[in-house]
This record gives structure tokens, C-alpha cells and sequence, in this order.
């Protein structure tokens, strides 16, 4: 039967650690600032908004939520974050995804300072990243590693392997294991005899988007499994890309969803704050 990885005692104590050190910060007479873009009224990106402010409060930052309409225009929402790139008091900005179709997210992105990037999606930060720069890295991939090493996993030399190649979480991820010295494939819709490539892997992250996809038969006794996944299945409920019931026998260490990778990538964006306001 594998253990469950618990993803909010991790976040909790990642969040503590930011905590202390933005308390010194802010004896040094410098507040880290964090600002959330947030266009149109998805529910689940206020949700999403309202999470990341409260987390952003309790560790003591300075906390800016900019609402601006479904239907404003891109030249405004350029404007808003050329803005934010001035504002000496602001450190992190964030523009949440998904935007209106009328608005390209590749040019939102490259807007964004560099240095003020904390979702790590700015081509520079991207291109850190593969080449092995110090970098502000993307928030879901980094809590994936964190998670992984809570286990007692020693990744150097494992073979892991990603299902999923978006820019997103896929490839930052893949890169990241990489890294850390793992012998890393990365799976996807196109991958022949996906099961059998599964299966092989001692790591095993799985960011397909579709709910309850990996089955047992795709995991490796004893595997870490990592759920990116957030669906709704036949009933309507949360679960994520693995099916948990099925695979917690065959697993050494699994993710739940809820309270796996969620709360981890929200402690990362925190740490990614504290990371810019300290290099500022």
C-alpha cells in the first residue's frame, strides 16, 4: 500500500520558512510586494486569486489584486503590467491564465519583467532554466521536485518518466529531474505503448489533463507518483490524472488531489516572491 504524499503539511512548512525570512526582510526596511492580475470573472481563477492573496498576507508581503474587465483591451492590460514593471514596492507580478481570447498570453508574458516573473513563463527565465541558470522557475514543477524529495527519494540516477509535455508543467518538470540527475522521458498522446513506458519509471509524473487516465497497469511497483491532474469525474467530484484507488496499492508514494501538488504550487510562488524581492 503506498504512503500519501501530503502536499499541504509540505506547503505549511515551506510557508513558515518564507514567513521567517520575509519578517527579517522587512526589519531591513524592505516589504516583498506581490501583484495579481486578474482579467474577466472566472470562478475558478477568483478562487485560485483569492488563495494566493491569503497566502501572500499571512507571510507578511505586501498583497495587489488589479481586476480588470472580460472585455478591456490588450493595449490596457500591456499598459497594467508595464505599470507594475515600475513599481519599485512590487516584486512579483502574476497575470492569472487562462485571458479572453482577444488578448495574447504570449505577449502578457513577455511583458512581464523578467526579474518580476515569479510564474517563471518569461522566455529568458524558460531559457535559464534549460541551460542550468540560477532562475525564477515555474511554480508547479518546482513544488513537484519538493515533493519528491519529502519522500526520502534519492532522484539521482532513478529513471523518471513525465506524461505531458506542455510548457507549463511537462517540460519545466522533465528539465528539472534532468537536473537533479534522473534519466528522464518525456510520454505523451503520440507515445507508443504509453502503459509499458509508464510503467519503467521509479518517478512518474503525470500531467495528461484527463481524469482517472493512469491505471495501475501504467505504474511500477513501488513508483513515486506525482498527480498534476485537477478534473471532475463521472460524479462531479475532484480527482486528478491517476486513478488514486487504483494505483495506491502499486504505488511506494502517491500525491492525492485534493492537497497534493495544489498547495505546493502556491508555497513556490511565495518562495519565487521572496527569491525577486531578494535579488532586487
Amino acid at each position: 500500500m503506498g504512503q500519501i504524499i501530503d502536499g499541504k503539511k509540505l506547503a505549511k512548512e515551506i510557508q513558515e520558512r518564507v514567513t521567517k525570512e520575509v519578517s527579517e526582510l522587512v526589519r531591513q526596511g524592505k516589504k516583498p510586494g506581490l501583484a495579481v492580475v486578474l482579467v474577466g470573472d472566472n470562478q475558478a481563477s477568483r478562487t485560485y486569486v483569492r488563495n494566493k492573496q491569503k497566502r501572500t498576507e499571512e507571510c507578511g508581503m505586501k498583497s495587489v489584486l488589479i481586476e480588470l474587465p472580460e472585455n478591456v483591451s490588450e493595449e490596457k492590460l500591456l499598459k497594467t503590467v508595464e505599470e507594475l514593471n515600475q513599481d519599485e514596492s512590487i516584486h512579483g507580478i502574476l497575470v492569472q491564465l487562462p485571458l479572453p481570447k482577444h488578448i495574447s498570453e504570449e505577449k502578457v508574458i513577455d511583458t512581464i519583467s523578467q526579474k518580476k516573473d515569479v510564474d517563471g513563463f518569461h522566455p529568458a527565465n524558460v531559457g535559464n532554466l534549460f541551460i542550468g541558470k540560477e532562475t525564477l522557475v515555474p511554480c508547479t514543477p518546482a513544488g513537484i521536485i519538493e515533493l519528491i524529495k519529502s519522500t526520502s527519494t534519492k532522484i539521482e540516477g532513478k529513471r523518471a518518466v513525465v506524461i505531458g509535455r506542455s510548457n507549463i508543467v511537462g517540460k519545466p518538470v522533465a528539465q528539472l529531474l534532468l537536473q537533479e540527475n534522473a534519466t528522464v522521458t518525456i510520454a505523451h498522446s503520440r507515445t507508443k505503448d504509453l502503459p509499458e513506458v509508464a510503467s519503467e519509471a521509479d518517478i512518474l509524473v503525470v500531467a495528461t489533463g484527463l481524469a482517472k487516465f493512469v491505471k495501475k497497469n501504467y505504474v511500477k511497483q513501488g513508483a513515486v507518483v506525482i498527480d498534476v491532474g485537477m478534473d471532475r469525474d463521472e460524479n462531479n467530484k475532484l480527482c486528478g490524472d491517476v486513478d488514486f484507488d487504483d494505483v495506491l496499492e502499486k504505488a511506494g508514494f502517491i500525491t492525492p488531489v485534493p492537497g497534493g501538488v495544489g498547495p505546493m504550487t502556491i508555497a513556490m510562488l511565495l518562495m519565487n516572491t521572496l527569491k525577486a524581492a531578494t535579488k532586487k
